[in-house]
């Protein structure tokens, strides 16, 4: 079982993950880690906090000559502006000079978290729900990333919108109904979509988005937007149906709802389904004399909490940042009267960040069921695992059902 923590505030001193459960002899470079890091931080629309840090994992254990050894492995990401906030953030004395934080920002964890933790300061709550925790996801996840690679599982995501406006060109729609989408890199969706300062697919598109965020720009507001993760190469028989929370669909769910800003995740057609045909929304099966697959890919490659085999298309939804530069109503805590919200560094946007954290978390849950099922305490005895897997598939349907 892999898992990883992340410990550190938003201004602290650093983000701190330790991962664990991956197999011994597996390659891995800070480079790779940094690479994906440089991504997440990527993107038009983003604020000065990102013109601040340069983000780079420095790696603490776990790893010896370049390869896991089979034990944890603990990152850690330097943040540059702490230099700014240390008697802020003090982690000694008693915090009695410090201007306490009482006017809490609408849709953020500002009041939620003083009344769940009994704070006195909202800074407490600010500075551990903000997304600039999810840095030290994207370094924990680029070890499953590596992982996958070793199996030929690329993920890649696009933005497909930022304040409504979408492409004319459908990709995700072409892609499902493609019968040879299974042959599908998903790493040439990253190399079009990084090009992109709004990781769009079209570049007309890309400017009537960039026009938008100028907009909300200069009315101090912010943008959301959906965007579109997608796993090739992923083996047929990851998640099951025989518990409720190991249902692969349900994992993944579960880890982009637990993304900052998210609140909407489809696997497939996802709710456009609802109001199809059944025969326009199940993928018929067919047999091409080597393996099963299907005509289509609408459910988008898990059937009944397990994958089919064909790549995993899954889209979210990103509500606008909840730091709004003319801000909406609130009440100061401290005098329980009317105010405006209090004003927090922040994006005017961050979609294109979040497609990158969602290609992380959907590669944790691909590793995550593809290490369940194949295990192994080295990358060597895994490889065997999954090898012998693949070439008794065909040997067992045959076994179990055919008759001449």
């Amino acid at each position: 079982m892999i898992k990883y923590v992340t410990a550190g505030e938003s201004h602290g001193k650093g983000l701190t993950t330790i991962v664990s459960g991956f197999p011994s002899n597996l390659p891995v470079s800070s480079v790779f880690i940094n690479e994906q890091l440089k991504r997440r931080q990527a993107g038009y629309g983003r604020g000065m906090r990102m013109k601040i840090e340069s983000d780079s994992a420095e790696i603490l254990s776990g790893i010896r000559f370049g390869k896991t050894i089979g034990s944890p492995i603990s990152l850690f990401i330097k943040n540059t502006d702490w230099q700014n906030w240390t008697e802020i953030m003090s982690i000694e004395g008693n915090g009695a000079n410090i201007a306490k934080i009482t006017v809490p920002r609408p849709g953020h964890a500002d009041l939620v978290g003083v009344q769940k933790y009994n704070f006195n300061d909202i800074r407490n709550s600010i500075d551990r729900s903000s997304a600039r925790e999810t840095a030290a996801r994207v370094a924990a996840c680029s070890i499953a990333r590596k992982f996958l690679f070793e199996f030929g599982i690329r993920v890649g995501s696009y933005v497909e919108s930022i304040g409504g406006v979408y492409s004319k060109n459908n990709f995700v729609k072409k892609f499902i109904n493609d019968k040879n989408s299974r042959n599908y890199d998903a790493q040439k969706l990253n190399n079009i979509a990084d090009k992109s300062s709004v990781r769009v697919l079209d570049e007309a598109q890309e400017q009537k988005i960039i026009n938008k965020i100028k907009t909300a720009k200069k009315r101090g507001d912010t943008l959301g937007g959906t965007f579109v993760v997608i796993a090739t190469g992923v083996p047929v028989g990851l998640g099951t149906y025989m518990n409720n929370d190991d249902r692969m669909d349900a994992e993944i769910a579960h880890a982009m709802l637990s993304i900052q800003a998210v609140k909407g995740v489809e696997v497939g057609l996802g709710f456009e389904q609802a109001e199809m045909f059944g025969s326009e929304v199940h993928d018929e099966i067919i047999f091409d004399g080597k393996e099963f697959t299907r005509k289509t890919n609408r459910a988008g490659g898990v059937e009944g909490g397990i994958t089919t085999g064909l790549p995993i298309i899954v889209r979210g939804a990103m509500k606008p940042i909840s730091t709004l530069m003319s801000p909406l109503d609130s009440v100061d805590l401290s005098s329980l009267k009317k105010v405006e919200a209090r004003r927090e560094r922040s994006d005017f946007v961050a979609v294109p960040a979040c497609a990158v954290i969602g290609e992380s978390m959907l590669a944790w849950v691909i590793a995550k069921k593809f290490l369940e099922k194949f295990g192994g305490d080295s990358l060597e005895e895994t490889k065997d695992n999954y090898n012998n897997y693949h070439k008794q598939l065909l040997k067992r349907i045959k076994k179990n059902f055919f008759r001449k």
